[in-house]
């Protein structure tokens, strides 16, 4: 595409304003003014306007729901809640409405020879194509996200009846019944999400599992919790989807057995994929692995060969918010501080999963573990007679934590269970620290919290352990008749 523009030169491209991107000008910007950041979408993030943040008012809701079914429990009478879709749904638009707001304003405050609309493509390496603007970049960073990924099939037979997540939160009320493929973390939280506020939901899966995590036994745990919810087929075979009068049409096989059912809607949690359709990496002369996707430094966000870094879920490492924020500051501190180039260190990894019960992991999983020749102890706790969680009627759930064999070391947990998101945060401090489980046993735990469900985790670790007690005058959280 000719232009008589003159070509835009900057020292620092960054293709992409959403978390990464931002954190990315940020960091970049610290070291040079002259930046550009390319966005060919709506300002806002991916968090603010379909993912975090709106998810999480829809499952606020949810939950105020869930909290009148079940008062009864302890006494208060109350009649069933009574939803009220088109409320639900605005007050989720409106305060959604409110996080994009405060994205666009900090975008609104660059200077505007920062910002650049247009989609971005490679002509040849440090060169883009911006529609008509051609720009010359010394360096760039990739900060284009992920899209939802969703069988071409399926759109062409379903039409507006078939949805994804970033559809949902423009709904203006609720929908009567929705098929939602899927058993992830998106799918997992918006299908019981909508069911607790009354919509007849059933939830697909194809390989039996249910969220992240990978310890069996508390699969186990969560697949029954999830399923005493809502709908659940794990391990359904989808035949086929079609379009009726009534609305969406699944033909799915399930333990041997053809079933037939029939939804307002079908939403697609099937994965999501990085945005890197239309850039032309090739131009670039950055190659792409089987996985479509090319190999990069994680200590330092650089595509091997090129002064060229790449941040945000559009890698597929970790599409989380927080991991997505540190890729941009290290991708952009090094795109600013070009040619040197500084690793930095990573936060200990973190998930959570708000589900209900929530779900959490941290550090190394269940499957790393056995993957890896470390020797380990799993301790563990039932939170089905934890005192507090018995207390709050939330006493569901477990939680295992994992501890090195030789010396103790912490090496991660997974959860299923109450207040899962605060203990998660504990346990990843406590692995970020180095900590040992004796270390952790030796911080304080009040009475009565949920917290002591996981002290009981650690005091079940410790006693596979067998490792020297320590010395009298050090025992905080130990037997002091053999130390």
């Amino acid at each position: 595409m000719k232009s008589d523009m003159p070509p835009l030169r900057v020292e620092v491209a960054i293709i992409g304003a959403g978390s990464a991107g931002m954190s990315a000008y940020r960091a970049a910007r610290a070291h040079t003014e002259s930046v550009v950041v390319i966005e060919s979408g709506p300002y806002g993030t991916t968090c603010a306007r379909v993912g975090c943040m709106p998810s999480k008012l829809l499952i606020a809701a949810a939950e105020a729901a869930r909290a009148v079914r079940e008062a009864d429990q302890f006494g208060v009478r109350s009649p069933p809640p009574v939803i009220d879709g088109t409320a639900v749904m605005a007050r989720v638009r409106s305060e959604r409405d409110r996080f994009v707001g405060f994205v666009e304003a900090t975008v609104d405050a660059w200077p505007l020879h920062h910002r650049l609309r247009g989609h971005a493509r490679f002509l040849r390496p440090g060169v883009l194509q911006v529609g008509t603007q051609a720009v010359h970049a010394d360096r760039i960073v990739i900060a284009t996200g992920s899209r939802p990924v969703v069988p071409d099939a399926w759109r062409q037979a379903l039409g507006d009846r078939l949805v994804v997540n970033d559809d949902v939160f423009e709904w203006h009320t609720l929908p009567g019944s929705v098929a939602v493929v899927g058993t992830g973390v998106i799918g997992l939280e918006l299908a019981q999400a909508l069911s607790a506020l009354g919509v007849r939901v059933r939830l697909f899966g194809r390989r039996g599992r249910i969220g992240p995590l990978t310890d069996p036994a508390l699969q186990a745990v969560a697949r029954e919790h999830v399923a005493a919810t809502l709908s659940l087929s794990p391990q359904a075979q989808i035949e086929a989807v079609s379009r009726s009068e009534a609305g969406v049409v699944v033909r799915f096989q399930e333990n041997g057995q053809h079933h037939e059912e029939t939804f307002d809607l079908l939403l697609a949690a099937t994965g999501r994929e990085p945005r890197l359709a239309g850039l032309d990496l090739a131009r670039a002369g950055i190659a792409l692995d089987a996985q479509g996707l090319p190999a990069f430094d994680r200590s330092t966000q650089q595509i091997h060969g090129h002064p060229v870094f790449i941040a945000g879920d559009v890698h597929e490492q970790t599409p989380l918010l927080h991991e997505a924020s540190d890729d941009g500051r290290i991708a952009g501190d090094n795109a600013g501080r070009w040619p040197e180039v500084r690793p930095r260190p990573r936060r200990a990894p973190l998930m959570v999963v708000f589900s209900h019960p929530q779900m959490m992991m941290t550090g190394a999983t269940h499957a790393d573990l056995l993957a890896s020749s470390q020797a380990f102890v799993t301790g563990a706790v039932d939170f089905g007679d934890q005192g507090r969680a018995r207390v709050m009627g939330v006493n569901a759930g477990a939680l295992h934590v994992y501890a090195a064999a030789e010396d103790g070391r912490f090496l991660g947990a997974e959860m299923v269970g109450p207040a899962a998101e605060h203990i998660g945060h504990l346990l990843a401090w406590s692995l970020q620290r180095g900590a040992t489980v004796q270390q952790m046993l030796d911080s304080p735990f009040y009475h009565p919290v949920i917290e002591e469900g996981l002290r009981t985790a650690l005091r079940d670790a410790r006693q596979q352990l067998r490792l020297p007690a320590p010395p009298p005058e050090a025992c905080l959280d130990c037997d002091t008749a053999s130390a």
